[in-house]
């Protein structure tokens, strides 16, 4: 049996505890989580996660991407450099995390706006990234869902190729996915308890295009809710999930890592 966990931040999970790279790496393959995809967020990370990738090829893949949060005044310049990643191996799997945050934006009205302008200017610069070299379109989407389906409609991205990580909204947002072709990954939320909606959303999506991520070191799963995330506990998430469907974990993780090597060619 064999677990991906299709979006994680490894430069996040390490050191902070005393953990290495080896270290949170060998405690995943103990759980069962066989490869990980350590998701880009600024310049800051880029080349470090494709360090990581040469290092422990076949076991870790990497992302690059400016996440909503990270773009500034300056953006044109971190994403002017994205296209260099993809002449030299190892190629990064997709491009992201990439979309709109409406809710980590500063208080004052005008600033906000302006914050707001910036995102999309940076996300449409980035999906016609997306577009041109036809990867995988990793999104971030936090109170900006139908902002970010509009965009990437409008970008012509091939929505086969899209996934809304982290996926924390209703059945109903999820139909707007998949009816466009696009699918939904899920986090250690879909274990909350207060988060029956996601469960409901997963339910809606089905097996076809679920992947499960743990988005460490954030969003730990129950009974773990609370502690540090790390590519480990995603085996958390799959247990309940194939409670969730009915199925056994074998087949959960059978399902879920043939659409993860499907969606990234990892």
């Amino acid at each position: 049996m064999e677990l991906i966990d299709t979006h994680c931040h490894l430069d996040a999970c390490i050191g902070e505890d005393g953990s290495s790279l080896e270290m949170v790496l060998h405690r995943a393959a103990a759980a069962g989580v066989g490869r990980v995809i350590s998701i880009g967020t600024h310049g800051r990370d880029w080349a470090l996660n494709r360090t990581f990738a040469t290092r422990h090829a076949g076991q870790v893949a990497f992302t690059v991407g400016l996440h909503p949060c990270e773009v500034k005044p300056n953006w044109r310049q971190w994403v002017d450099v994205l296209p260099d990643y993809f002449k030299h191996h190892p190629r990064p799997v997709g491009l992201g995390e990439i979309g709109l945050d409406y809710f980590h934006l500063p208080n004052q009205p005008g600033q906000r706006c302006e914050a707001i302008a910036l995102q999309q200017a940076a996300f449409r610069a980035q999906l016609e990234l997306a577009r041109h070299h036809d990867c995988p379109v990793v999104v971030h989407s936090r109170h900006a869902f139908k902002d970010c389906i509009r965009f990437i409609d409008e970008s012509k991205v091939d929505w086969r190729r899209v996934v809304f990580h982290c996926f924390s909204e209703s059945p109903e947002y999820v139909r707007l996915l998949n009816r466009r072709g696009g699918c939904a990954s899920f986090t250690g939320i879909l274990t909350f308890k207060n988060a029956e909606y996601v469960r409901q959303a997963a339910l809606t999506q089905g097996l076809q295009g679920l992947m499960v991520e743990t988005d460490a070191p954030y969003l730990a799963p129950a009974p773990l809710r609370g502690k540090r995330n790390e590519p480990a506990f995603v085996r958390h998430t799959a247990v309940f999930a194939a409670q969730l469907f009915g199925i056994s974990l074998q087949d959960l993780a059978r399902i879920t890592t043939e659409n993860a090597i499907t969606f990234f060619g990892v």
